[in-house]
């Protein structure tokens, strides 16, 4: 985490200690394959991205790439599994205390939420408002984001434009219009499946994006990224099946 945001003065703010190689943060690239791997190759430093942002960016990129939604009413409403909060004695990751409820938190801010705004105010090359608030479901892992959005063209196919931009990529699948993707089926793999819905008769668009925070969210995507760093395949060790049901 310690090289995701370019300003140390805003990291120290959001992680609450002093970074202790701001020198570093120029040379660092934001560990995204999927926007960033021509840089990644020639880097010697990669930070990988956090879970929340990787289901979020992955799930609004096309959308910011190509101008086609309001950037000032984006909302971001995410679930995790308990995995997500690391391994730990709190009261909270505790699975008897997350077992039987569901609850928010982080609403007032949460410390991804200046990464997801960093990395799609690049995207897009203008600051992005984004509503961010996540959730503690009680499972053991998985992140399911469901992203809101208006759109400023409502005469495309949002569909064709995702399946598009992603049919080169390894861990990005699009599944058809209208599709509802669920965390059991990216369980265990580096992949992050996506559907988009438009509501009937109005400009809103509603994106779903599931990945695995242990894997697509965390130690999956260190591999991926460690790959293109040492010029591997970048499937290697990754293609897994899902473990299902």
């Amino acid at each position: 985490a310690d090289f995701r945001l370019r300003d140390a003065e805003e990291w120290e703010q959001w992680y609450g200690v002093k970074h202790a190689a701001p020198e570093l943060l120029k040379k660092a690239v934001y560990g995204l394959p999927e926007i960033n791997r021509k840089q990644m190759a020639k880097a010697d430093l990669v930070a990988s991205p956090g879970c929340y942002p990787t289901a979020i960016t992955l799930g609004l990129l096309p959308l910011l790439e190509n101008g086609v939604v309001d950037l000032n009413t984006l909302i971001a409403d995410a679930k995790s599994g308990i995995s997500g909060a690391g391994r730990k004695t709190a009261m909270g990751s505790l699975f008897s205390e997350a077992s039987e409820t569901l609850r928010a938190y982080g609403v007032s801010g949460h410390r991804h939420l200046p990464e997801i705004c960093q990395t799609l105010g690049i995207i897009s090359g203008q600051t992005v408002d984004l509503t961010f608030v996540p959730h503690l479901v009680p499972m053991v892992r998985g992140i399911f984001a469901t992203l809101y959005a208006h759109l400023n063209q409502t005469n495309i196919d949002i569909t064709k434009m995702y399946r598009e931009r992603y049919i080169d990529e390894p861990y990005v699948d699009v599944l058809p219009e209208g599709s509802q993707p669920d965390t059991r089926s990216v369980r265990g793999t580096n992949m992050c499946r996506i559907a988009v819905h438009k509501v009937q008769d109005s400009d809103k668009l509603i994106v779903l994006s599931v990945i695995d925070n242990l894997v697509k969210g965390a130690a999956g995507q260190a591999i991926q990224n460690m790959n293109i760093m040492f010029g591997l395949d970048e499937v290697m060790g990754l293609n897994l099946p899902a473990i299902y049901p």
